[in-house]
């Protein structure tokens, strides 16, 4: 049960060695290498991905595991809520929250959902060919910037662009004491990166960032963040007239085979919707309603108990809610797949080309986002040119 409140660490009690649950595995099997997560061909299944677990190293960090993985830093942080992000402490383990529930929206063209801070592009394809899925994390709007929810398209692709600050994010880093300059040419400096698309809403983008280590974080001024990796690959990909689909779906219900998975992200803190992380407008959703063309599910089959915890305490993780298979938040942990500490096959990030974020950047990244938090009560600013 301390499990499953995110209350008990993934790791033996300081002062004994790392074990976990397959130490035999390790000793006499070879430690496979992780298989890049952002790209999957779909089937009936509405589920992609595979739960995985690694070994943080002697220099590693949270924002480093983040990176290597293509996941974003909440997400990660999430799955290991003991864990400290800047130590978190050599061979403990890590869980790597690699497997995704695809949001409840059409499978076409992008699709962001900003709780859990993940985009979802879905190219088109030929008529009896495999259609495919590419998944990134994102960083989205700050409280009081927050990235709208709704349908627009993708109305222009950018190389190398120059960012002109708005007046009204000029005035927060004045009233900050930052005078930003009028113009901001390309380069590393340039808080855009190295590409962007350009959309329907004039004033929020998609673009990359010259602070990577803000990926996965309520961080912008409203636009949506990928890494530098990320967007280069995606800018190839997307053509003009997209369509992008942002909706705010903190729980999430998949189908594997005849399991039914739940996957349960924190509401976004500005989020003042009722019944996100509800049990009665959770039973409702699924044995009223078909759940993504399955029928609707029998009540006595779900385990309401385990589904309530879930939501109590989100974890990033899937887990399958169907009594029959006796499932638990641990039991999804204990199964997770283990990985070595390294790039994964096929990793976007050519690792060490950008360095990553330092103590004292992470930690005003981290002072930004509780700032925010604690102004909740203030009106939001004004809906004005948040491109950044």
């Amino acid at each position: 049960m301390l499990l499953l409140a995110g209350c008990a660490p993934l790791r033996p009690p300081s002062g004994t060695a790392p074990v976990s649950d397959h130490t035999q595995d390790r000793v006499t099997a070879p430690i496979p290498q992780a298989v890049a997560s952002h790209r999957f061909v779909l089937t009936q299944d509405t589920v992609v991905g595979l739960l995985q677990m690694t070994w943080a190293g002697a220099d590693d960090t949270l924002p480093d595991i983040a990176r290597r993985f293509n996941i974003g830093f909440d997400e990660l942080a999430l799955a290991n809520p003991t864990m400290d992000p800047w130590s978190p402490g050599v061979a403990h383990e890590v869980i790597l929250p690699t497997q995704f529930v695809l949001p409840d929206a059409p499978h076409e063209g992008v699709v962001i959902n900003v709780a859990a801070m993940r985009l979802f592009y879905y190219p088109k394809h030929a008529p009896g060919a495999p259609q495919v899925v590419i998944t990134h994390p994102i960083g989205i709007g700050r409280v009081g910037w927050r990235t709208p929810e709704g349908v627009t398209r993708v109305t222009a692709r950018e190389k190398d662009p120059v960012w002109i600050p708005p007046v009204s994010v000029r005035r927060e880093h004045l009233e900050d004491g930052e005078r930003l300059p009028a113009r901001v040419p390309a380069g590393p400096d340039n808080p855009l990166g190295n590409r962007l698309f350009r959309l329907g809403w004039p004033s929020y983008l998609i673009h990359g960032t010259n602070k990577p280590y803000g990926v996965g974080m309520r961080s912008s001024h409203g636009c949506v963040r990928l890494y530098p990796e990320d967007i280069e690959r995606l800018y190839d990909l997307v053509p003009v007239g997209t369509p992008v689909r942002i909706v705010n779906q903190p729980v999430l219900f998949g189908w594997q085979g005849d399991t039914l998975l739940l996957q349960a992200y924190e509401a976004l803190e500005d989020d003042h919707r009722k019944g996100t992380h509800d049990l009665s407008a959770l039973r409702k959703r699924i044995t009223q309603k078909p759940v993504l063309g399955h029928a609707p599910v029998d009540s006595q089959l779900v385990d309401w108990t385990l589904a309530q915890a879930l939501m109590k305490a989100p974890r990033a993780v899937p887990v399958d809610i169907i009594k029959k298979d006796q499932a638990t938040l641990l039991t999804a942990l204990a199964s997770a797949h283990r990985v070595l500490n390294r790039l994964p096959i096929g990793a976007t990030w050519v690792q060490g080309a950008v360095s990553l974020a330092d103590e004292k950047q992470y930690q005003e990244m981290l002072g930004d986002r509780e700032t925010a938090a604690v102004s909740l009560g203030n009106s939001p600013v004004p809906h004005e040119n948040r491109k950044n």
